[in-house]
């Protein structure tokens, strides 16, 4: 079984970014693996069945950061951020957090 999590960031004032929409895709065969929300901590733990995993297909996590901003009362330009990645390990952890603001954002992975 893999792991997929994040944790979300709010780079203007250091806060945790929580209730941001998530969605997992299988880019491939266009499946949706799942559909949430970060935590009020902005943190995200999925885990996923070593069968639902094709270590040749490319799969996107998508972060709906634009209701996140406009909760806030902020104008946002980065409206969604979108991590395209493999996962060639089915029993991996595959941790992306993100640091974002409203006009950028910068993410990382300890896959």
């Amino acid at each position: 079984m893999a792991i997929l999590s994040s944790h979300t960031l709010n780079g203007t004032d250091g806060t945790h970014a929580g209730g941001i929409k998530v969605t997992f895709t299988n880019l491939d065969s266009g499946e949706i693996m799942f559909d949430g929300y970060m935590d009020d901590g902005g943190r995200l733990s999925q885990n996923i069945s070593d069968e639902r995993i094709d270590t040749q297909a490319t799969y996107e996590l998508a972060f709906g950061t634009k209701a996140y901003w406009t909760a806030r009362g902020t104008n946002a330009t980065v409206t969604q951020i979108v991590l395209r990645f493999e996962m060639l390990d089915p029993s991996g952890l595959y941790h992306m957090p993100i640091i974002l603001s409203p006009n950028s954002y910068s993410m990382w992975s300890s896959a």
